[in-house]
């Protein structure tokens, strides 16, 4: 199988670790051991419970309690509907392998994940893209959509709330995709790690695999619940297509680990404190944000409804890889460049780091800019 490089991954493998000040991270700013047991109400007995137990292969289909904590984060899932993976990630992968076949049509709503679109590309499936625009708020136009589809369309993916925008579509516009795709019989997967990073409500948006019979959600334990080095992710989906995947995730996983599904129960368990404290994170963060773009002559941006990440459309004639590595050449701040989505002329910026990186990296990101005006 042969397939693209994974432009954003590939970035940040290269430069992650070598920064002083990361406005790449697109995880709430992570929790220690000690936060986690603290927000969910434990102690330190909670570690000692784990001192006796055998670390043997854990439940192949993923702990009964933590399945049953996942499902609580939707309205028509139980235990039966999912399954854990290998973060997001591992969650996206599995969807693909088991349902995309040579000669299938998915249209993919990008700028995206990469996942999203060389994944099907490289399994032979014929990839239609359809492109989010600024004049629409980044958000899908549904005519266009519906003039994509196809009989053999096998798939429709997003990501929701949208990576690398931080747009979202609300239960009013998914229920009119929905309604856009059903006819064609297609399987709608929604990427949606970043849900429960909402600006405007405490309420979280509705999930695909709740809102569609042939709708599948993944998502994980890393971006709104800042718990990244668990690796740890699901699949929520109709029960014949847990089934099927669980076919091909026996090649590939077998269990997740023990100690990673602990965590993440304990996490899930105390998810309204978890979900409050990245809420507290990322609207102060982005306010922040916000008022320093309004000050920036050479940067604008369509101010995002949730997510941790937004895209930063800049006035410079330099491209965005080579603007990105002289930014941190100069000054240690990491960002994304729009070419690792394709999207040249834009930056992604992450917002939901610890609140000082944002505030110290700024005015340094600022008095960069300013090299280009006196030039």
């Amino acid at each position: 199988m042969k397939i693209r490089e994974f432009g954003v991954e590939m970035w940040m493998n290269a430069y992650e670790n070598h920064c002083q000040l990361n406005l790449a991270e697109t995880c709430v700013a992570s929790v220690t051991l000690n936060e986690l047991t603290r927000l969910s109400g434990r102690n330190d007995d909670a570690l000692s419970e784990l001192m006796e137990r055998p670390m043997t292969y854990g439940a192949i289909e993923g702990a009964p309690r933590l399945r049953d904590a996942i499902a609580t984060l939707y309205t028509g899932q139980t235990q039966g509907n999912i399954v854990t993976t290998h973060g997001t990630i591992g969650a996206n992968a599995l969807i693909y392998k088991t349902l995309v076949h040579p000669g299938d049509h998915v249209v993919a709503i990008r700028p995206s994940y990469q996942q999203h679109y060389s994944i099907p590309e490289s399994q032979g499936a014929e990839v239609s893209a359809l492109h989010l625009r600024e004049e629409d708020g980044f958000l899908p136009d549904l005519d266009a959509l519906k003039a994509l589809l196809k009989p053999n369309t096998k798939l429709v993916s997003l990501t929701n709330p949208n990576n690398p925008t931080g747009a979202l579509m609300d239960a009013d516009y998914l229920k009119q995709l929905v309604e856009t795709v059903a006819p064609t019989g297609a399987y709608i997967l929604s990427d949606e790690v970043y849900r429960g990073t909402e600006q405007g409500s405490d309420q979280i948006t509705p999930a695909m695999a709740d809102l569609y019979a042939k709708g599948i959600s993944t998502a994980g334990m890393s971006k709104a619940f800042s718990l990244a080095g668990l690796r740890l992710g699901w699949i929520a989906a109709p029960k014949d297509v847990i089934a099927q995947v669980m076919i091909h995730r026996d090649y590939d996983t077998i269990s997740m680990g023990q100690l990673d599904e602990y965590f993440a129960t304990m996490a899930l368990e105390a998810k309204d404190a978890l979900l409050a404290r990245s809420r507290q994170i990322t609207r102060a963060n982005l306010a922040t944000l916000d008022a320093w773009i309004a000050q920036e002559p050479r940067l604008s941006y369509i101010k995002p409804q949730a997510a941790t990440i937004c895209l930063l459309k800049y006035d410079m004639d330099i491209p965005s890889h080579d603007l990105c590595v002289a930014l941190l050449e100069q000054t240690g701040i990491l960002l994304t460049p729009g070419s690792a989505f394709d999207m040249e002329g834009y930056l992604r910026i992450g917002f939901a780091n610890h609140p000082h990186i944002l505030e110290e990296g700024l005015p340094k990101l600022s008095a960069f800019l300013r090299q280009y005006d006196e030039a």
